[in-house]
C-alpha cells in the first residue's frame, strides 16, 4: 500500500463519534485529503474526550461508535478513496476508575498472583500498591464496604471497598468479619489507599509522566504486546488500514524492540509514525523501522523561517525590562527540569536510586544527570554521546557528585541494565514536564517559540538554514509527517503566524506592552507578559476561553500559583486582568487597535506557512478545522468542536465560483489555498519527489521563500511588514525554469516573472511547470 499524499486529523469523541466522522469523509475527499487520521479508538475511560486513557484492547470504544461505527467509517472512507490512519497508545492504560479496567481491577484484587500483574511496571518490593486518591480531610469513616455487581459483568454480588465515587475490589478471603471496620478490610488488601500528595514522592508504579491515573504498560513483554494489540492487529490484517501513529514511544522500555514488533504486525507497506519530539539538531534513530515522526520538527522549521531574527536583541531587552527576568532560555529549562525531578517526578528518581543502593548520593547524582540531559532520551547504544554530554555537564555543575556519577556511569551505559533502561524512560518525562509544561510558561520572551519541539533560545531561521533542513528532510524523513497544529500544540498555527508579526514591529510592540503592563499590572511580570502576547496572537476570543487558558497557563508555570495549592488572591488578579482587556477602555482600545493593525500581516504569514507546510518534503497533515483561520490555544481549547457543515458549504461555493476569494475574516482564502494544495498533492504526487531551492533576484529577494519539489514550485512571502516598508517587491523577479500555471489563481506564468505580478492577489503561489 502506498503512503497517502496527505492526511486530515479528526478528534473522535462521544460528541463526534465514528458515525459523524463517516459523514465527514465526503468533505475531506472534496477538500483534497488522501487519508482520514483518527485519534485513539480503543475503549477509554467513560466520558474521555481525548481517548488517551485506554482501558481495554480488544474492540472499538462503544462511546466512540463501536464496531458498527468503525464499519461505517471504513465504508465512508473507502467510498471516497480515503486511507485510514489510527492513533494508538502503547505506553499506558487508564486507571482512574479501577472498575472500568479489567486488568487493573484484577491486579488490585489478586496482587502479584494476578494473571495481569506482569502487564504493569509495579515495584512490589515497596510493599502494597499505592493508590493516591485520598483527600486532605480523609478519615477512616469515609471508607465503606458495600456489595455490588462485579465489574466483569457476572452479576454476582461481591463486596467492594468504596471511597466516595472510587471503587476498589476486595481480595478473596479478606472481606469483613465480625466486628471488622472498612479500615480493617482495607489493611488486608494488595493495595493501599494513600493521600494524593504522596503520588509524586512515593508512587510505586510507573506512570505516564506524573499522571497517576495513567499506569505504564510493559509492552516489552511479548505476551503483553500481543494482548494489548488485539484490535490493532485486526485493523491491519482484516480492515486494511494504511497506518498507525504511535503515541509517546519515549515512555517505552525498548522503543526499538517495540517498533520492530509493530512493523512485523503492520506489514512492510504500512505507514508508521512516532510521536517523537526531536530537539534542535537531533534526528530519529535510523535503525527504527518507522517512516518518521508526527511533524513537530517540521513545525519548528516552518514557524522559524517566518520570524525576523534581527529583532531578537530588541525583544530580548524588552523582556528583561518589563519582567526583570535575567535568566536565559537554557537556565529556565534547567530550572524547570530541576523542579520536575524534585517535585512531581521525585518518585521516579527515587525508584532509580533504589537500583543502586551501594552508590552514595545516588539520588542526587541521578537527578543532576536528568537535569543535564540534552534531549528527551537516548536509545542506547544509539545516543551514547548524549549520555556522555549529560555526565560532563553534571560533573561540571556539581563537582561534589563526580564520584557518584562515575560510579553510575558503567550501569547507565549498559542497555541490558535495568537502571539504564529506566533512566532512559525517566529522562523523557523530565524533559516533557520540566520544559514544555513548566519552562515554556515561565520564560516568556517570545511565546511563539515556546512550542512542542521548539527552541525558545533560537530566534528564527534564515532562508539558507531552512533550505538545508529540507535537503536533509528529503534524505531521512521524506515519508514522515509535517504539521503546523496538533491536539498537543501550545497555540494554534495562525496564532503563531500573527505573533511572528511582532518580530517585525518590535518598537511598536514594546510601546504597547509597556502601556498594558502598566495599566493592568500583575505581581508575576513574566506571566503578565505571556498573557499580553497571547491577546496579541488570538485577539478577543470568547472570554470564557481566555479565562480557562489563563488558569491553566498560570498553574503550569507554578511560579505564583499551582494546581495543588492555588493562590486565590493571585488567580483573582489574573482573571481581573483578563476582564480588563475586554472591559477597560484604557486597556482594550490600544490593544484592539494593535491587533487590527497586525491582522493582515498575520494572515499573510498564515497563508505562507500553510502552503509551505503542505508542499515541503514529507507528508502533510491538516489538523481538524485549520483549513480556516485557527485561533486555538493549548488543550482542551484546541479540541473544540469543528463546524464541518459550514466548511463544506463554503468549499462548495468556492469551487462553484472558481475564483480565489478575498483575504478576509471568513478564512475562505486559507480554505482555497489548502484545498488547491491538497488536491495537487493527491492528483500529482510524482511532482513532489525532490527539493531544489529557488532564489529570487532583486532588492526584496530575502522576502521570497521559494523551492521546486520536482515539477511543483512554491513561492511564499515572508516578513510582510518589512516588504511593505521597503516599497514592496519592486523589480524583484524569480526564474521558474520554464512556463508554469499557478493553481491558486489559475494564471499562466512565463518562465521569469516579477514577484509583484505573481503575488498580486495572494502572498503565495503554487505553480506547476
Amino acid at each position: 500500500m502506498a503512503i497517502p499524499p496527505s492526511s486530515y486529523r479528526l478528534q473522535i469523541r462521544p460528541a463526534f463519534d465514528l458515525y459523524a466522522a463517516a459523514d465527514v469523509c465526503d468533505y475531506l475527499a472534496t477538500l483534497g485529503a488522501s487519508a482520514v487520521y483518527l485519534s485513539p479508538l480503543l475503549p477509554s475511560a467513560r466520558g474521555s474526550d481525548h481517548g488517551y486513557d485506554v482501558i481495554a484492547f480488544d474492540t472499538v470504544d462503544p462511546q466512540r461508535g463501536g464496531i458498527d461505527g468503525w464499519t461505517r467509517l471504513l465504508a465512508g472512507a473507502r467510498s471516497r478513496a480515503l486511507d485510514v490512519i489510527v492513533d494508538i497508545v502503547p505506553n499506558h492504560t487508564g486507571v482512574a476508575d479501577a472498575a472500568q479496567n479489567k486488568a487493573w481491577w484484577d491486579v488490585l484484587k489478586a496482587g502479584r498472583s494476578s494473571a495481569y500483574a506482569h502487564w504493569f511496571d509495579i515495584d512490589w518490593a515497596r510493599g502494597r500498591l499505592l493508590l493516591p486518591v485520598l483527600g486532605d480531610d480523609f478519615d477512616d469513616s469515609q471508607l465503606e464496604v458495600v456489595d455490588d455487581a462485579a465489574p466483569n459483568g457476572s452479576g454476582r454480588k461481591l463486596p467492594e471497598l468504596r471511597y466516595f465515587e472510587h471503587r476498589f475490589p476486595i481480595a478473596d478471603g479478606t472481606g469483613p468479619g465480625v466486628g471488622d471496620s472498612a479500615a480493617d478490610v482495607h489493611a488486608r488488601q494488595h493495595y493501599e489507599l494513600v493521600s494524593y500528595r504522596r503520588a509524586d514522592t512515593e508512587q510505586n508504579y510507573r506512570r505516564f509522566f506524573a499522571v497517576t491515573s495513567l499506569a505504564g504498560l510493559r509492552v516489552e513483554d511479548e505476551s503483553v504486546f500481543d494482548a494489548t494489540h488485539q484490535q490493532i492487529a485486526r485493523w491491519m490484517r482484516d480492515d486494511g488500514i494504511a497506518g498507525l501513529r504511535v503515541d509517546h514511544p519515549d515512555g517505552l522500555a525498548d522503543p526499538l524492540g517495540y517498533a520492530n514488533r509493530l512493523r512485523a504486525l503492520a506489514g512492510d507497506d504500512a505507514w508508521l509514525l512516532v510521536e517523537k519530539i526531536l530537539e534542535t539538531g537531533e534526528e530519529l534513530p535510523q535503525e527504527w523501522p518507522v517512516d518518521g515522526t508526527t511533524g513537530y520538527d517540521a513545525l519548528t522549521e516552518v514557524s522559524e523561517v517566518f520570524l525576523d531574527h534581527t529583532a531578537e536583541p530588541v525583544l530580548d531587552a524588552l523582556y528583561r525590562e518589563l519582567t526583570g527576568d535575567q535568566r536565559t532560555a537554557v537556565e529556565h529549562v534547567q530550572a524547570g527540569k530541576r523542579d520536575g525531578v524534585e517535585t512531581i517526578l521525585q518518585a521516579e528518581v527515587s525508584r532509580l536510586a533504589r537500583l543502586v543502593p551501594g552508590v552514595e548520593r545516588a539520588g542526587e547524582a541521578l537527578a543532576e544527570l536528568l537535569v543535564a540531559f540534552p534531549v528527551y532520551r537516548s536509545y542506547l547504544p544509539t545516543g551514547a554521546h548524549e549520555l556522555a554530554m549529560a555526565m560532563e555537564r553534571a560533573r561540571a555543575a556539581r563537582p561534589d557528585l563526580a564520584d557518584a556519577i562515575d560510579a553510575l556511569a558503567p550501569r547507565l551505559s549498559d542497555p541490558a541494565d535495568e537502571l539504564c533502561s529506566r533512566f532512559q524512560q525517566t529522562s523523557g518525562a523530565v524533559m516533557a514536564k520540566g520544559v514544555e509544561d513548566t519552562a515554556f510558561y515561565r520564560y516568556t520572551r517570545f511565546v511563539a517559540l515556546n512550542e512542542v519541539g521548539g527552541d525558545p533560545a533560537r530566534f528564527g531561521l534564515d532562508l539558507a538554514g531552512f533550505h538545508r533542513a529540507q535537503w536533509r528532510r528529503c534524505e531521512i524523513a521524506a515519508r514522515g509527517m509535517t504539521t503546523l497544529s496538533t491536539h498537543d500544540t501550545k497555540r494554534g498555527e495562525d496564532v503563531r503566524a500573527r505573533l511572528a508579526v511582532l518580530s517585525e514591529l518590535p518598537a511598536d510592540w514594546a510601546d504597547l506592552a509597556r502601556q498594558l503592563m502598566s495599566a493592568a499590572p500583575l505581581t508575576d511580570a513574566p506571566f503578565a507578559y505571556l498573557m499580553w502576547q497571547t491577546f496579541a496572537g488570538v485577539g478577543f476570543i470568547g472570554r470564557d476561553r481566555m479565562h480557562a487558558y489563563a488558569e491553566k497557563a498560570m498553574r503550569e508555570a507554578a511560579t505564583s500559583t499551582t494546581w495543588t495549592a492555588p493562590d486565590e488572591q493571585f488567580e483573582s488578579a489574573v482573571h481581573a486582568v483578563v476582564d480588563a482587556a475586554y472591559d477597560d477602555a484604557t486597556v482594550h482600545d490600544p490593544l484592539a487597535t494593535f491587533v487590527d493593525r497586525i491582522t493582515p500581516y498575520g494572515r499573510s504569514n498564515s497563508l505562507a506557512q500553510k502552503l509551505v507546510q503542505l508542499t515541503m518534503p514529507g507528508i502533510p497533515d491538516v489538523y481538524q478545522g485549520t483549513e480556516l483561520w485557527e485561533d486555538s490555544l493549548v488543550d482542551p481549547d484546541n479540541r473544540r468542536a469543528v463546524d464541518f457543515h459550514a466548511r463544506r458549504a463554503l468549499l462548495d461555493r468556492l469551487d462553484e465560483s472558481g475564483d480565489p476569494p478575498p483575504i478576509d475574516a471568513s478564512g475562505a482564502a486559507k480554505l482555497w489555498v489548502v484545498s488547491r494544495a491538497l488536491r495537487l498533492r493527491r492528483d500529482w504526487p510524482d511532482l513532489f519527489d525532490g527539493y531544489a531551492p529557488l532564489t529570487a533576484a532583486g532588492a526584496a529577494a530575502d522576502h521570497a521563500l521559494a523551492y521546486d519539489r520536482g515539477g511543483v514550485i512554491t513561492v511564499a512571502t515572508r516578513l510582510p511588514v518589512g516588504l511593505e516598508r521597503s516599497g514592496g517587491w519592486g523589480e524583484t523577479s524569480i526564474d521558474l525554469g520554464g512556463p508554469a500555471t499557478d493553481v491558486i489563481t489559475g494564471r499562466k506564468i512565463a518562465r521569469e516573472v516579477a514577484l509583484a505580478e505573481l503575488l498580486d492577489t495572494y502572498p503565495v503561489a503554487l505553480l506547476v511547470r
